[in-house]
């Protein structure tokens, strides 16, 4: 299945796109003026020239990168993160660096991977009680896992 996502690139990077055809995702790259210097624990929003209109009954996710966090400790906030059918502005990937080391980024750096994915909205019906399950309200690692 396919789907049309209209896209303006206003940087000088190339479209998001698959590299290989069983690719879940696609690198999204820094849209920057000058290199950013990210220290130890910093957080910072970097943003990457692309706008896109999703089409309704689909949302895009804002995933890291494996090989960043390995390589470099740097991985996203809120993540997955949600861009809904509705938003019209820039795509920004909020960004951490976990390592225990300055680390750069620079214009035209893959920094996060864009996965759409289909949504489906529910309706809340508000009851008085719920029925109970074997696991009941057991959580946060009450399986022992």
């Amino acid at each position: 299945m396919s789907v049309i996502i209209k896209t303006v690139n206003t940087s000088t990077n190339e479209l998001p796109h698959y590299a290989t055809a069983g690719a879940a995702g696609m690198d999204i790259r820094a849209n920057l003026e000058n290199t950013i210097t990210l220290a130890p624990l910093e957080r910072i929003l970097i943003p990457t020239g692309i706008f896109m209109e999703i089409p309704a009954g689909y949302e895009v996710q804002i995933r890291p990168r494996s090989g960043l966090a390995l390589k470099n400790g740097i991985t996203c906030l809120n993540t997955p993160g949600t861009i809904d059918s509705d938003y019209r502005g820039e795509l920004k990937v909020l960004l951490i660096n976990l390592s225990s080391e300055t680390q750069t980024i620079k214009h035209n750096d893959r920094i996060a991977q864009l996965i759409v994915a289909s949504v489906i909205q529910a309706s809340l019906l508000q009851v008085n009680e719920i029925n109970d399950t074997e696991r009941g309200a057991g959580g946060f690692g009450h399986t022992g896992a």
